[in-house]
């Protein structure tokens, strides 16, 4: 590991002790200087740090910033398990995570980033992902699954973050069918499962599973095309490693569930959490929007919904808005 990377896992080991420069510098066998300047590193990466006269430096903790070390310390002896790389700025984790599928990257690879320049939802509409108030991550897959089996990894991702989001926060979570999570009206989450099929076998090669999280509300507010719609985990700035939390629970939990994903044993908790069933709808296809209204999830993951005419159908993909 770099001075640098030394130095983190130090502080945060020892979170709330302080470590004179001498001390450091003597630890790990280099300069004053070089300490001096992996701390300055770490504080352009966005660590704070409390310097005190005759007691050196401590992380502060208001830190909270997503690191390698910190999520594999909340993932346990699991976290051997997974390739994690973490990006404090990268153009879409879903994006890259493709490329790095297609050149033969394994199973288990998860990209973690704190800001995407060029962040995707679904339908290629822009996902957005400012910096330091989010968190981001893709998941690489490589299941023998047929396309309609593949609908249920997004719905495990879904039910993954509303527990974990409950059990960091303590605030109750919903689901939007299919693939959005809800805080107080307010959708904090995003997903995004892209997939790479067999054309011969009708199986996956691979699928990458996206996952965006509002942690914090971005500075200035959510940009005026989704502030409606738009909210957070968390009205003010986080405390140390919660977002390195976050991101370890979400990944533990869902590849629990992938593990067994023939069985889904989450999706009853999916049902349970739906924010949409018995609401009147509107659904956004092709052609016009239609109203409607939402009566169940079924066992294949539609959306079972009652149209204007009474007319009852089971919709596999798409979208819909609650009507107000």
């Amino acid at each position: 590991m770099s001075v640098r990377e030394d130095i983190l896992q130090i502080f945060e080991q020892g979170r709330g002790e302080y470590f004179s420069g001498e001390e450091l510098a003597a630890h790990l066998g280099v300069s004053r200087s070089a300490v001096w300047k992996a701390v300055k590193q770490l504080e352009a990466d966005g660590y704070i740090f409390e310097a005190v006269s005759g007691r050196g430096y401590c992380l502060s903790q208001t830190s909270d910033v997503i690191t390698q070390s910190g999520i594999k310390k909340y993932l346990g002896q699991s976290g051997a398990k997974y390739d994690i790389r973490v990006y404090k700025s990268i153009t879409s984790t879903n994006t890259v995570l493709k490329e790095m599928a297609a050149n033969g990257a394994a199973e288990g690879t998860v990209l973690v980033a704190a800001e995407q320049t060029a962040g995707r939802g679904r339908m290629s509409r822009r996902f957005h992902s400012p910096s330091g108030t989010g968190l981001y991550l893709s998941i690489l897959l490589r299941p023998r699954l047929n396309a309609q089996e593949s609908l249920f990894i997004t719905t495990a991702a879904a039910v993954a973050v509303a527990r974990t989001v409950e059990e960091v926060s303590g605030r109750s979570a919903g689901i939007k069918w299919v693939n959005d999570v809800f805080i107080d009206g307010r959708k904090i989450c995003g997903i995004l499962t892209e997939a790479s099929f067999d054309m011969e076998s009708g199986e996956l090669e691979y699928a990458i599973c996206g996952i965006g999280v509002n942690i914090t509300p971005p500075e200035g507010g959510f940009p005026e095309e989704i502030e409606h719609v738009a909210g957070a985990v968390f009205d003010e700035p986080t405390s140390f490693d919660t977002k390195n939390r976050m991101a370890a629970g979400i990944i533990e939990k869902f590849m629990h569930y992938y593990q067994c994903l023939p069985e889904h044993i989450f999706f009853e908790e999916y049902r349970k959490r739906s924010v949409i069933v018995g609401e009147d709808i509107t659904v956004l296809g092709k052609g016009e929007p239609k109203r409607a209204h939402a009566i169940a999830i079924d066992n294949s993951c539609r959306l079972v919904v009652r149209h204007e005419d009474g007319a009852e159908e089971a919709l596999h993909s798409g979208e819909v808005s609650i009507r107000k």
